[in-house]
């Protein structure tokens, strides 16, 4: 019998929701304080998690959720490559 490999659930910081790890997307904030999309879900530093829908990131642009969570000012190009993935990703 094959055991069930345990999914990682991580938390959307825009709805709450506890999602699978793979259906999100980490924003991660180095020890420089550079932020930067990491893809992977490897990157060192502080991350968060974001759903990849283009609502939840356009709520996390007008209510400034990743700067809370992250302590940092994010920079347009983030939100923009995020929504950038997420619309690749509904192509495919």
């Amino acid at each position: 019998m094959a055991t069930q490999r345990k999914v990682p659930l991580r938390k959307c910081v825009v709805t709450g929701e506890m999602l699978p790890k793979k259906s999100m997307i980490r924003v991660v904030r180095s020890k420089e304080g550079e932020v930067s999309v990491d893809i992977t879900g490897k990157k060192s530093g502080r991350g968060a998690y974001i759903s990849k829908s283009e609502d939840a990131v356009e709520a996390a642009r007008k209510k400034n959720i990743l700067e809370r969570q992250l302590e940092v000012k994010i920079p347009e190009e983030v939100y923009d490559e995020l929504i950038k993935l997420i619309r690749r990703e509904s192509i495919l």
